[in-house]
């Protein structure tokens, strides 16, 4: 048989070459602090908001939002350490100055924090 070529004649693909683009993105935390953003340059030009501190979350309840501080990150069901160290991320349940608030979006790709408002226990 031909060197490169199956007992069928068919040929092997070979594997693709590592690019540049097949590369993860960097892992950002958001902290909670006084807010602090950077805008990054992301493929094609579009430009992403990038948090890195924030302690502000519009929060939905009912159909209407309202901007609300946050007080503390008191559980992720993802990470149990992550909400000791007070970090937002999509899932986490906040306390806000209206209420316990899951936070529905991933305020690290975002630049901003997005939360629905839970039904008091």
């Amino acid at each position: 048989m031909k060197a490169g070529r199956k007992t069928s004649g068919g040929r092997y693909k070979k594997p693709k070459k590592k690019k540049l683009t097949g590369r993860p993105g960097q892992a950002r935390a958001v902290k909670l602090g006084d807010k602090k953003t950077k805008t990054l340059r992301t493929r094609g030009g579009t430009l992403k908001l990038i948090s890195f501190l924030n302690n502000i979350a519009n929060v939905t309840s009912k159909g209407k939002s309202k901007k609300s501080i946050i007080k503390n990150v008191l559980e992720t069901p993802s990470n149990t350490f992550l909400a000791r160290q007070n970090i937002l991320l999509k899932g986490a349940i906040i306390e806000t100055e209206l209420g316990k608030a899951k936070i529905t979006n991933r305020p690290s790709q975002e630049g901003i924090v997005q939360a629905k408002l839970l039904p008091l226990e």
